[in-house]
């Protein structure tokens, strides 16, 4: 109970919070720099494919960030990510195509403008999916964020597939069902891919851990309760769906550049599912395991691919089986669901701050040692110089308490002391 207690009160010291803030931040840091230097040997050494596998993975985290936001944190069921995604990938990529490609490839119809003369670096164009992506959002939410639950996720699947169907009836604009080929593959490298993937974890962890998530976790918890509370149910859901919606937008552009080539059939249902499974089996409310169960999820689901090609063990004979792989990672999804019902990090975070307190414990055991070793060292020195005094004194007497009617014997060696009764 003292060590709570002890705890509680080194929690609220200012000195001992700015101390922890400074290591957050060195370790921070130091984190940073070995990724980068992580990430330049990687794009230097490695080979196309296992690169696009890799950029991939980056472009999953954002999916699943983003959808976790919206999903996890704020607890609105949303399956509109691919619609999203679409809206993002289709205007990056008509401001980045080259005007000969443009000229060649929109056949059906002329490019409409302002799109026939526009044209951006590949960091604007992508900013710009992401703002559009959030302005649909804002559009599609004024009706549909009064929903809840499952009609929630009816109606923005709807609104998904009417994105889709848009965009196959475009031509103008989309190139209809031919879609955008001769994209630039600017995407195809890990600083683009994975820099927007931990910009996109920074800020998303930034905004839940404002006043605004908390106020995005009241509504998750319960809508009632926190508008009791004073919380502004629509803005705040606003906020969640236009935030998740703006970087579904970056990923789509992202992807587009990654894949060069974009159609209406590229963002149907299953690859909003596919984000979902990310989503769910790393943990709803958990950034760290959207995180990493992204990056295991894509490569996982690459080296599984031999199998739907047929394989044999010992007698047993499987004849290639497309989509097997699917099938695998469908049972996978449905242990996670019986035996870790909350997800494999069932809401938890990577912190630093249990190195932290592994680095005060041995500091103040550091602390505590050579406070010991000190102590006994003064009192082997007191004792020490009192020897020394002893041996030096005349006559090797010994003193005692002044003031006690007591003397030192300087010759003889002997006390003296008044006779009684004179």
């Amino acid at each position: 109970m003292a060590g709570a207690i002890e705890h509680v009160f080194l929690y609220r010291d200012p000195s001992v919070v700015a101390r922890r803030a400074r290591l957050r931040l060195a370790c921070n840091l130091v984190s940073l720099a070995l990724a980068a230097v992580v990430v330049h040997w990687l794009q230097h050494n490695l080979g196309d494919y296992p690169l696009r596998i890799l950029n991939l993975a980056a472009i999953n985290v954002i999916l699943a960030v983003s959808l976790n936001l919206i999903y996890g944190f704020t607890g609105m069921f949303s399956l509109g990510h691919a619609g999203f995604m679409a809206v993002g990938a289709y205007v990056a990529a008509l401001l980045t195509l080259p005007q000969a490609t443009k000229d060649v490839i929109f056949l059906m119809a002329p490019l409409a403008w302002p799109f026939n003369v526009l044209s951006a670096p590949p960091i604007v164009a992508v900013v710009a999916g992401g703002i559009v992506a959030g302005l649909a959002a804002f559009l599609i939410g004024l009706p549909v964020l009064r929903l809840r639950g499952d009609y929630l996720g009816i109606a923005t699947l709807g609104f998904a597939e009417i994105i889709r169907v848009v965009a196959n009836n475009i031509p103008s604009i989309t190139n209809g069902a031919l879609g955008l080929k001769g994209i630039p593959n600017f995407a195809n490298n890990l600083w683009w891919t994975w820099g927007w993937a931990a910009f996109t974890v920074w800020f998303i962890a930034r905004l839940v851990g404002s006043v605004h998530g908390k106020a995005l976790l009241a509504i998750r918890e319960d809508e009632v309760a926190a508008e009791i509370m004073g919380v502004r149910l629509t803005y705040h859901k606003m906020i969640s769906f236009v935030t998740g919606a703006v970087f579904a937008g970056i990923g789509g552009a992202l992807l587009g550049s990654l894949i060069t080539t974009i159609d209406p059939k590229t963002f149907g249902f299953m690859l909003t599912f596919n984000i979902l499974i990310i989503v769910v089996a790393g943990g709803l409310g958990s950034i760290t395991g959207s995180v990493i169960t992204a990056l295991l999820y894509t490569v996982l689901l690459e080296a599984l691919r031999p199998i739907e090609a047929g394989w044999r063990l010992g007698p047993l004979a499987v004849p290639e089986i497309p989509g097997l792989r699917m099938v695998v990672f469908s049972l996978v999804l449905l242990v996670i669901i019986l035996f870790y019902q909350r997800g494999l990090f069932g809401g938890r975070e990577f912190s630093w701050d249990w190195l932290i307190r592994k680095l005060e414990r041995a500091a103040a055991g550091t602390a505590a040692t050579a406070g010991a070793v000190e102590r006994r060292t003064g009192a082997t020195a007191d004792a020490g110089a009192e020897s020394e005094a002893q041996a030096t004194r005349p006559g090797g007497g010994w003193s005692s308490t002044a003031g006690r009617g007591t003397e030192t014997g300087g010759r003889g060696g002997a006390s003296k002391r008044a006779p009684k009764g004179t």
